[in-house]
């Protein structure tokens, strides 16, 4: 596979912004203090500038992380049409993920039934048997399962993976990811729609508290996707055009 700059430009930006983010800093406030200009701080953060290792080392410096840490990037061109899909129920993966499937000519998988079907069990009851330990091995070892079997494919991630450091991280470095954002009223709407009720038990307003928590906790992992998507007002065709021509995009990169 040939070395795809254009991606790892991106890879930077994520990563600075993420940082800035973490940090609670603005974007003037950091410029300021590595002695860039704010514009070249945006393009930075948008994969757009090419910085010398000079600025990186003082963009490093103002972060607070040493230039290797910042710089440390994955350096092989990861596969367009190997795909996963993340965001938490409701998003749209499982509406999504078979017609993209469909669409470029592969496979669709969802990893929950992948854990279920080799536990010959539910999830609900590996959590009750074996634990959230026993329940996270089982996960990762589902992804290593996937990886190894699927040069192509989608892949639908249940929206708790941001939470498995070592199975998102593997997933991150490995396979194109797609943010399925949505709006936590379109989230809570979808799945009862879906026709599950348990949301409803407690109440729409504990529901949507609850939806708005996970969507606030999870935001700065899911934001590492390579792509995202808003599903919330944006047609299913609209949004499996902006996925194609991601990946039509990333495909021409590589030759």
């Amino acid at each position: 596979m040939a070395f795809d700059s254009t991606h790892l430009l991106k890879l930077l930006g994520k990563r600075v912004r993420r940082l800035r983010m973490q940090q609670n800093r603005s974007l003037q406030h950091l410029s300021q203090e590595a002695s860039l200009s704010r514009r070249f701080l945006v393009e930075i953060e948008a994969g757009r500038a090419n910085p010398s290792i000079s600025k990186l080392a003082a963009l490093s410096h103002s972060l607070g992380i040493a230039l290797g840490s910042l710089c440390d990037l994955p350096v092989h061109t990861i596969p367009y049409n190997r795909i996963c899909l993340l965001g938490i129920r409701g998003a749209g993966k499982s509406t999504l993920g078979p017609k993209l499937a469909a669409q470029i000519g592969v496979g669709f998988q969802e990893l929950d039934n992948a854990i279920e079907n080799k536990a010959g069990m539910p999830t609900r009851e590996i959590f009750e048997i074996e634990g959230r330990d026993g329940f996270l091995k089982r996960e990762a070892d589902a992804v290593e399962d996937w990886l190894r079997e699927n040069d192509s494919g989608v892949l639908a991630l249940p929206g708790s993976i941001v939470n498995h450091s070592i199975a998102y991280e593997r997933l991150l470095s490995t396979c194109t990811t797609v943010w399925l954002s949505a709006s936590a009223d379109a989230h809570f709407e979808r799945v009862v729609a879906q026709g599950d009720t348990r949301p409803l038990e407690g109440g729409h307003s504990n529901a949507m508290k609850h939806l708005a928590g996970l969507l606030k906790d999870r935001t700065a992992s899911y934001d590492r996707a390579d792509l995202t998507v808003d599903t919330s007002t944006t047609s299913i065709e609209h949004c499996l055009q902006q996925i194609t021509t991601f990946l039509n995009d990333r495909q021409h990169a590589d030759h």
